[in-house]
């Protein structure tokens, strides 16, 4: 049984008709009789809440910071009108709203109410129960019961780099299409021969053609396709650190995505690890499909581990499964701890990557150091444009000892984080250096 404010604010003015009254005694009495009747012809004529069933429907996956619509399917099975006040509840991370829903079920029908998720968090999204308080005529009280309608929404991580995704695929056409390599750049593909044109890289004539017709021939290559990329996340405790409103790990999956989607279009075979001190996720190199949808939907459920992460186990993990030649790219964090800890300690493990593959290491720049750096004010300011000025050298220096090991390097802030890994993949694409 559950009573409502009504009752509250009737037994409120009974208690100004008892002070005012001339017999306070048996006014008392006859103000609670009356409450009391009031409450019990209430909920004997409330429909009755067991006979609710809730089903629900709507999408089951979403991407991080779009809304979820889902539908509240209410029938009753009595015989009484159902004048229901329904709460949907869910984890607080789901962001639902409205919290209470209005519904008036007549017997034997079906009503419908629309709640809509707004998740802040990646992950698997279950409601925890349904509470349905099932009124009376009078709206001083009713029943109460609870009801379990299972449901599940994956939220997949958020890809707002999306909207860079014509930009960049009319690079790729360019590359393709119209960019001729003129070089014989490290595993170049044989397109077609050509006139020679003055200016043209000699190395590149193709003698025997040019025998057989007469003219100096080129031979013109195209970038290769049907390469491998296997993008690796750091999910160390580094991956946990906030830039801006998301965590690093969370950059780092949209710069993931949209390296893939580029790659796949590009007709190149894409592959995941999620790695800190153990494999979290290993999705095999496989082509074809749109690996978006494969990637979006293991990252979903990825979370930083508070421990330093293995890179020589992460390099090993690599070597297993890359056979031939690939583009790896390991998106990390550019700190003592990693590099100077991790990265060059996994010697030899990282010359041999190297040296079998082409590796790029990406990390995310905080742009509140350059903010801080930029300061003098006062005196704290100063500090802080010191101790932000020393950490943006020490990056640049580990960028360095990288660069000299064989990697390239992206630093780049999160507006430009993800375009940034990705012109590095255009590059060698028309370069041949894949």
């Amino acid at each position: 049984m559950t009573i409502t404010g009504r009752a509250a604010g009737l037994a409120f003015a009974g208690v100004v008709a008892v002070l005012l009254s001339p017999a306070p005694g048996a006014t008392l009495l006859l103000v609670d009789a009356a409450l009391v009747l009031a409450v019990v012809v209430d909920v004997v004529l409330a429909g009755g809440v067991r006979t609710l069933e809730f089903t629900r429907s709507g999408p089951t996956q979403a991407r991080l910071g779009e809304p979820v619509p889902l539908v509240l399917a209410v029938t009753n099975t009595g015989r009484r009108k159902v004048r229901a006040l329904v709460r949907d509840a869910w984890p607080p991370s789901s962001g639902v709203t409205p919290r209470v829903l209005r519904l008036t079920v007549p017997a034997g029908q079906r009503r419908f109410g629309e709640v809509v998720l707004h998740p802040t968090r990646r992950g698997d999204r279950h409601p925890y129960r349904i509470t349905v308080r099932s009124l009376g005529p009078l709206g001083i009280a009713g029943r109460q019961g609870r009801h379990h309608a299972p449901f599940q929404v994956r939220v997949l991580p958020a890809f707002p780099s999306r909207r860079q995704l014509p930009v960049v695929f009319a690079r790729l056409q360019e590359i393709e299409g119209n960019v001729t390599l003129r070089i014989s750049g490290q595993g170049s593909e044989f397109d077609s021969l050509r006139d020679y044109v003055p200016g043209d890289d000699v190395r590149m004539i193709d003698w025997r053609a040019s025998a057989r017709h007469g003219t100096l021939a080129v031979r013109s290559l195209r970038p290769e396709r049907d390469r491998r990329v296997i993008c690796v996340l750091d999910t160390g405790r580094t991956s946990a650190g906030r830039i801006g409103d998301a965590p690093r790990l969370d950059h780092a999956m949209d710069a993931a995505l949209l390296l893939a989607t580029v790659a796949a279009r590009a007709g190149d075979r894409v592959g995941l690890l999620a790695h800190d001190s153990t494999a979290r996720v290993t999705l095999p190199v496989a082509g074809g499909g749109n690996p978006m949808v494969r990637m979006s939907a293991a990252m979903a459920l990825v979370e930083p581990v508070l421990a330093e992460a293995d890179h020589q186990a992460i390099a090993s993990a690599v070597l297993r499964a890359a056979g031939r030649r690939c583009l790896v790219v390991l998106f990390t964090e550019l700190a003592p701890a990693v590099v100077e800890e991790g990265l060059l300690p996994a010697l030899p493990a990282l010359p041999a990557l190297t040296a079998r593959h082409t590796v790029v290491v990406a990390a995310v720049s905080d742009p509140r150091l350059t903010e801080l750096a930029a300061g003098r004010g006062d005196v704290r300011a100063v500090y802080s444009a010191a101790a932000a000025g020393q950490t943006l050298l020490r990056r640049n220096q580990l960028a360095g000892l990288l660069r000299g090991r064989g990697a390239h390097v992206v630093d780049a802030p999160p507006a430009t984080y993800a375009a940034a890994v990705t012109d590095v993949y255009l590059a060698l694409k028309s370069t041949g250096g894949l």
